[in-house]
């Protein structure tokens, strides 16, 4: 991989996560009262994402659909069977309970992730779109309902109106 390679990768990462830590700022900002403070975060995380996906696009790593949803089937593939065991292995011996359950239950969110993508990933080879669906994201744990919104979530007990609608 050339070094321009690997920095628009960095630069990727880097974008990225300032997006989501300036997410999270403006989440503390408004808690406490500050709206205009949290504006700010919320249209500098913008900003970022803009940068990210330029980044990203310049890797030439955006494809066809195809190949985009076999490319998400494969990250969420390794981060169920690789990446989230092994952080809840070594979140369990080093003691960190508050991580361990982070990372549990993001893994358990990653199998539904995956699922969908694989469902989705026989209608784009067929050459169809998949069905408009009304999807719902459980905004305690992130995992994801289509249709009918459940009573409370399976992997983190939130109730019914802790979900969202996308």
């Amino acid at each position: 991989m050339s070094k321009t390679q690997e920095n628009l990768k960095a630069a990727f990462a880097g974008e990225s996560q300032a997006n989501r830590r300036y997410l999270a700022f403006a989440k503390v900002a408004e808690a406490e009262g500050k709206t205009n403070l949290a504006k700010l975060f919320r249209v500098v995380a913008e900003g970022e994402t803009i940068h990210a996906l330029k980044h990203f696009n310049a890797t030439g790593e955006v494809k066809s659909s195809i190949e985009n949803v076999k490319a998400a089937i494969a990250g969420e593939t390794y981060e169920i069977e690789t990446m989230y065991p092994q952080f809840i292995d070594e979140a369990d011996r080093e003691g960190e309970a508050g991580a361990k359950m982070s990372f549990f239950g993001a893994n358990e969110v990653e199998k539904t992730h995956q699922a969908v993508f694989t469902k989705a990933l026989e209608a784009v080879e067929a050459g169809n779109d998949i069905p408009e669906t009304e999807y719902h994201i459980c905004s305690v744990c992130g995992e994801l309902f289509e249709g009918t919104v459940p009573d409370s979530c399976p992997i983190c007990k939130a109730p019914k109106e802790k979900f969202y609608s996308i």
